[in-house]
Order: structure tokens, then C-alpha cells, then sequence
């Protein structure tokens, strides 16, 4: 963890990022690392989270779901990783659907529908081939969930990479523990 990068408080950050944050900090009682850090670059931080809000609207919740939590896997982004486990509980998704989520394994995870597999496999696609001979597996999410919900789909799997380069360079710790860790609500 890079202890050259001051810590933000709320207070400390620009309006324009607290009006965008407050509602989320309340909701969740704290200001996690990752935006008392990225608070350094208000401009860019600001947009990012409109998108991250933009993207909710675009997509129905268990894609957007399956999205962020096969990201966060494959990226090792245990931050991000911990707190969609925990929002996927909490909107009634079942931790056995997390964890069939979770095994990045579509072709084996019944608890999934042919549009969240298909959602899935574009994830790994994307990352694997960093975004490269990926038609098939667009293909296949365009059929299941049409063309505009595509293109969210692509721009989600991007906000969640660059999310977990961000932490993962920074080395930061989750601020909440894993549901399967005895900690989950």
C-alpha cells in the first residue's frame, strides 16, 4: 500500500465528488480507501462514479452482478469483490448464486441464466483476450440481451478493470470481509 498517497476525509474532498458520494456514505457509514485516494483527481473520480450509476440504469441487477463480480475475481479484486457479494445478497440473489457466480465456470453454473452466462463469458473473454477475437461471445450477449445492453455490458467490464488496477496497485485492503468469510449479511 502506497503510504506516499495522502487519505482523504470526506470533508477534504471536492464538492463536486461529495455530491456525487454522499448518499453511498451514508448508506454505508464509512468513505472506503478507494475514493480517500481517488478523491486526489476529483474530475476524473466524479464522471467515474456517474458511470458506475449510469451502468446500474443500463442493466438489469443480476447482470450487472455477474459482471462485477466475475471482474473482480479473475482481477483478484477482493475490495470490490467483498462488497458485490454482499450487494448481491442483499438484493435477494442467495449466496449460492454468488458462489456459482464466483467459479467463473459458465458452461457449469445452473444457478445462472443463458443471459448471465453469456454475460460471463464475455467477462472472461475480454480479459483474457484483452478485448480481442471476442465476436462470438458478443454475439451471444447481444441474442440474449439486445445491442444497447451490449454495449453496457463492454463499458462494465471496463469500469471494473480499471477499478481493480486501481486498488490492486494500491494494495488496498477490502473495507468489509467476504460473505463466505462469517462476516456476510
Amino acid at each position: 500500500m502506497s503510504a506516499q498517497i495522502p487519505r482523504l476525509s470526506f470533508e477534504q474532498l471536492a464538492p463536486n465528488v461529495q455530491d456525487v458520494l454522499r448518499a453511498r456514505v451514508e448508506r454505508l457509514g464509512y468513505l472506503g480507501e478507494f475514493f480517500r485516494c481517488a478523491g486526489h483527481q476529483p474530475d476524473v473520480l466524479a464522471p467515474f462514479m456517474e458511470m458506475t450509476e449510469n451502468l446500474k440504469k443500463a442493466l438489469p441487477d443480476r447482470l450487472t452482478e455477474t459482471g462485477a463480480l466475475t471482474v473482480a475475481t479473475l482481477m483478484e479484486n477482493r475490495y470490490e469483490l467483498h462488497q458485490h457479494e454482499r450487494l448481491s445478497k442483499k438484493l435477494g440473489f442467495g449466496e449460492d448464486w454468488v458462489a456459482a457466480v464466483e467459479q467463473v465456470d459458465p458452461d457449469n453454473a445452473v444457478l445462472l441464466s443463458d443471459a448471465e452466462r453469456a454475460v460471463q463469458r464475455l467477462a472472461v473473454a475480454l480479459i483474457e483476450r484483452r478485448g480481442k477475437s471476442v465476436e462470438s461471445e458478443l454475439d451471444a450477449v447481444i441474442d440474449q440481451i439486445g445491442v444497447e445492453q451490449a454495449m453496457a455490458t463492454l463499458f462494465l467490464v471496463g469500469r471494473y478493470i480499471t477499478h481493480a488496477l486501481i486498488v490492486n496497485s494500491l494494495g488496498l485492503v477490502p473495507p468489509v470481509p467476504s460473505i463466505f468469510e462469517g462476516g456476510g449479511q
